[in-house]
């Protein structure tokens, strides 16, 4: 996708993991060090934010996986339109907390509706963009349950952490050239250091 005439395109980076991983702070330091717009899915727009109430309120247990899918890609088409991709095109760059990768990965796998199947709903809403950089934040499960320390939404509430990091780990294989793995062990300094040395090394950011 174009960027306006004479400016260069923003990049987009995505940073993803189970949950317990640190993607939000982690997402947060690097779009401070890079002067980055920040923003997170589902969410992102009044629209997504509003989506994201309805998607993650443990009091609604009886929303159908199909309507989970479809009310996620529904928040990434108006995410997309409204706000990455203008953002992109004046020549800012994005850091997401999640992206495409984790309907796959809950959505696809972990609720069991397929990769394939999530992909294809969510091809209009992403209007063929990917993002530049994907980052897997890597750490032991044991390590991300004891660094949750508040309630369970209502998709965390369904215990998926396994299917859902194998499947991670299963996306950054299969793209290697797309995705930089972190080990998110240690402190938040330490990690943020290899994210940006990554990033460097990978955008020349």
């Amino acid at each position: 996708m174009s960027s306006l005439i004479g400016v260069p395109r923003g990049r987009f980076i995505v940073l993803e993991g189970g949950d317990g991983s640190g993607k939000s702070t982690q997402a947060r330091l690097l779009a401070n060090a890079l002067s980055a717009e920040l923003t997170r899915e589902p969410g992102g727009t009044p629209v997504g934010e509003k989506i994201r109430e309805l998607v993650l309120d443990p009091s609604t247990p009886e929303l159908h996986t199909r309507t989970e899918a479809l009310l996620m890609a529904a928040a990434r088409a108006q995410h997309v339109a409204e706000l990455i991709e203008p953002t992109l095109a004046k020549g800012t760059s994005i850091v997401s907390d999640r992206f495409i990768a984790s309907s796959l990965a809950y959505q696809g796998v972990a609720r069991g509706l397929g990769i394939e199947a999530v992909a294809v709903t969510n091809e209009l809403a992403l209007d063929g963009l990917t993002p530049d950089l994907t980052i897997l934040l890597r750490v032991p499960a044991i390590d991300a349950r004891d660094r949750i320390d508040r309630d369970l939404d209502r998709i965390e509430q369904a215990s998926l952490d396994e299917s859902v990091v194998a499947t991670y780990e299963e996306l950054a294989a299969a793209d290697p050239a797309g995705w930089l793995i972190v080990e998110a062990v240690g402190s938040i300094e330490d990690i943020h250091a290899q994210i940006r040395d990554g990033v460097k090394e990978r955008l020349g950011l």
